[in-house]
C-alpha cells in the first residue's frame, strides 16, 4: 500500500483530511471527493461521467487504467474552478443541527470508510458526506474519522452554534466527551475533533443503539468500497 497523506497536487484550499494508508487510486478518488466538498454522490457521478462508454467507479468491467485516467481528468477540471459545495452557499444556515456519523470497516483492520449526514432539527437533510479512511484501518479509526468529517464540514460551511451528534460508537463517546483513554493511533483525529467541539456554543451526543436508523451508514459503506479500490497506477 502507498501512503497518500502527503501533498500530491491538491491545492491548499482543498486540504486532505487525516487519513490512513490508501492505494494510489483510492487516494486520487479521495482528492475528487475533497474537491466536491465531500459530497460523495457528486464525486462519484463526476468520475462515472468521465469513464468512456458504459462503466464507472464501481463497475467491475472498467479497467483500472481507464478508471485512473477518468479520475485524473476530473481532478484536472476541478483545479480550474472553485471548490464545489454540496449545499447552496446563499441558503440560510441554522443555529442548531443534528450530525449523524458512522464508520465502517470490511474487517478489523480492512478497507474502511466514514460517513456523515447533517440535518436540521426538523429532519431536513443539509449534506450527505463520505470518504475512504484507509485500505487497512479498524472500525474505531473509521468512527473517529466520521466524526471529524462531519465537524469539519460544519465549521467550514454551516457554522452552527449547537450540534447534537448521533453516533453508535461508545468508544468515541467515552473518549471525546467523557475523557476516557481512547485507542492508540487516533490522536490525529481526536485533537481536531476536540478543537471543533470547543468552538461550539453547545454540543451533546446521542448514542444510537443497534437497530436505530443512521443515514450515515450507507455513506460509510461506499467510503469503504472506495478504500478497497486498487492497485491503481
Amino acid at each position: 500500500m502507498t501512503d497518500t497523506d502527503g501533498d500530491d497536487g491538491a491545492s491548499p484550499s482543498r486540504e486532505r483530511p487525516p487519513a490512513e494508508s490508501l492505494t494510489p487510486l483510492a487516494g486520487r478518488v479521495l482528492d475528487v471527493i475533497v474537491a466536491h466538498a465531500y459530497d460523495l454522490s457528486s464525486a462519484v457521478e463526476a468520475i462515472d461521467a468521465a469513464v468512456p462508454g458504459v462503466g464507472g467507479l464501481f463497475d467491475p468491467t472498467t479497467g483500472r487504467a481507464t478508471l485512473t485516467t477518468a479520475v485524473e481528468q476530473v481532478l484536472a477540471a476541478a483545479a480550474t474552478r472553485p471548490e464545489q459545495r454540496a449545499a447552496d452557499a446563499s441558503a440560510p444556515t441554522p443555529d442548531a443541527v443534528v450530525l449523524y456519523v458512522d464508520g465502517s470497516a470490511r474487517s478489523n483492520p480492512g478497507p474502511a470508510g466514514a460517513g456523515a449526514v447533517v440535518q436540521t432539527a426538523d429532519g431536513e437533510t443539509l449534506a450527505e458526506l463520505g470518504r475512504p479512511v484507509g485500505s487497512r484501518a479498524d472500525n474505531n479509526t473509521a468512527e473517529y474519522a466520521a466524526l471529524l468529517l462531519g465537524l469539519e464540514y460544519l465549521a467550514r460551511y454551516i457554522r452552527p452554534e449547537r450540534v447534537e451528534v448521533r453516533i453508535d460508537s461508545m468508544t468515541v463517546i467515552r473518549d471525546v466527551w467523557d475523557g476516557a483513554d481512547g485507542p492508540d493511533g487516533v490522536a490525529k483525529y481526536r485533537e481536531p475533533i476536540r478543537t471543533h467541539l470547543a468552538a461550539l456554543t453547545a454540543h451533546e451526543w446521542t448514542h444510537l443503539a443497534d437497530g436505530d436508523p443512521n443515514p450515515a451508514d450507507a455513506l460509510a459503506t461506499v467510503g469503504a468500497d472506495i478504500a478497497e479500490l486498487g492497485p491503481g497506477a
